[in-house]
């Protein structure tokens, strides 16, 4: 661990000089991939030199311990050994945790989707509340949401909804959302007060540059028509709408929440990017998720992620068996004990497989 420590450290001072380079700082492109990697480096290094300066620490004191007889000056050395000492173990964790492989999409923007799946109305209603709840929790930290496309349904609700959320950070965080979520509560058209079990799935995509996926133009078709609203009511006049399909995967997108055609073609487009290279790394995945399941399951959008019980007001995160009496608050988009907890339990499975891998 000391050794990688010690070259992540000779990089950042590289760097430091690097970006001192007239010709680096000229240079927008190397000055903006330069100040990134060293932002990257800056936790680990200023831990690992908080590390160095505990152990020096002891080091000096317990050399002046031999060199003095003042009882006072005694005590005084004996507590900072003390102290620095007890600080140590905590350093050399997050040491650890610093050196665990980063997901290099954590810091990028987030593509999601909600569709309504088993449990009709109920189920579509349920989506429109998942919504909410990442829209309260993106407010929370300060993140942009733009909506992609909306199919509402009749009772209320989505039948599906895709939107971006951007921010710092908010891949990191929403990743763990990924899969099928299940709610059990009364529906309110239900007049015999039973129970219904419905479930609606979200799909976490991060945002993608485009120049990560190789999209040829002549593998795109792109259609425009009007866009509409509910009942079939125009929205606008104009050809607004967009369809973007790619004929190598299949796939197809549509914009239609902006009055711009261009806007809803750059939507369209960044969605289409997104959607291509997750099947990408899905398929590039497959062979692994094969042998070894991680501790935060699979990420498939059938599986069962998590149930929101409203009769006993409580959330249960299959995953980590993470079991919550605050089911009003989780809902109103308070989701950091959940996705705190998952974090914890992905960096904890990283740390045993780094351990192992040094045995």
């Amino acid at each position: 661990m000391f050794d990688q420590l010690e070259i992540i450290e000779n990089r950042y001072e590289q760097l430091n000089e690097l970006l001192s380079d007239p010709d680096i700082v000229s240079d927008s492109d190397k000055l903006r991939d330069y100040s990134k990697e060293q932002s990257d480096l800056q936790r680990a290094v200023d831990l690992f030199r908080q590390y160095k300066q505990q152990k020096e620490t002891i080091e000096e004191s317990k050399m002046l311990l031999g060199e003095t007889g003042d009882k006072e000056m005694l005590d005084m050395l004996k507590e900072e050994i003390s102290d620095a000492e007890k600080r140590i173990p905590d350093l050399e964790e997050q040491m650890k945790l610093e050196l665990i492989p980063k997901d290099p999409n954590d810091d990028k923007n987030v593509i999601m989707e909600i569709r309504g799946a088993a449990g009709g109305d109920e189920a579509q209603i349920f989506a429109g509340d998942l919504f909410r709840m990442y829209s309260r929790y993106a407010e929370s930290k300060g993140w942009n949401i733009e909506v992609v496309e909306a199919h509402e349904s009749d009772q209320g609700g989505y039948k599906e909804i895709s939107f971006m959320i951007q921010g710092q950070g908010a891949f990191s965080k929403l990743k763990y959302e990924n899969g099928a979520h299940r709610v059990q509560r009364v529906p309110e058209t239900e007049s015999g007060g039973r129970i219904h079990t419905s479930t609606a799935t979200v799909a976490v995509l991060p945002e993608v540059e485009e120049v990560e996926v190789d999209i040829k133009n002549e593998d795109l078709k792109i259609d425009t028509y009007r866009s509409s609203g509910a009942g079939g009511q125009h929205v606008n006049t104009t050809d607004s709408a967009v369809r973007i399909t790619h004929f190598p995967t299949g796939l197809v997108v549509t914009s239609q929440d902006e009055k711009s055609q261009i806007k809803n073609r750059e939507r369209a487009m960044k969605v289409m990017v997104a959607r291509i290279y997750d099947m990408k790394e899905k398929e590039a995945k497959a062979e692994y998720a094969e042998k070894r399941k991680s501790a935060i399951g699979t990420g498939d959008r059938s599986e069962r992620i998590r149930t929101y019980n409203y009769p006993q007001s409580r959330v249960t995160d299959h995953r980590i068996g993470l079991t919550i009496q605050k089911l009003e608050q989780i809902v109103e988009g308070r989701l950091d004990e959940i996705i705190d907890a998952l974090t914890i339990e992905e960096q904890t499975s990283k740390l045993e497989d780094l351990n192992n891998a040094a045995i």
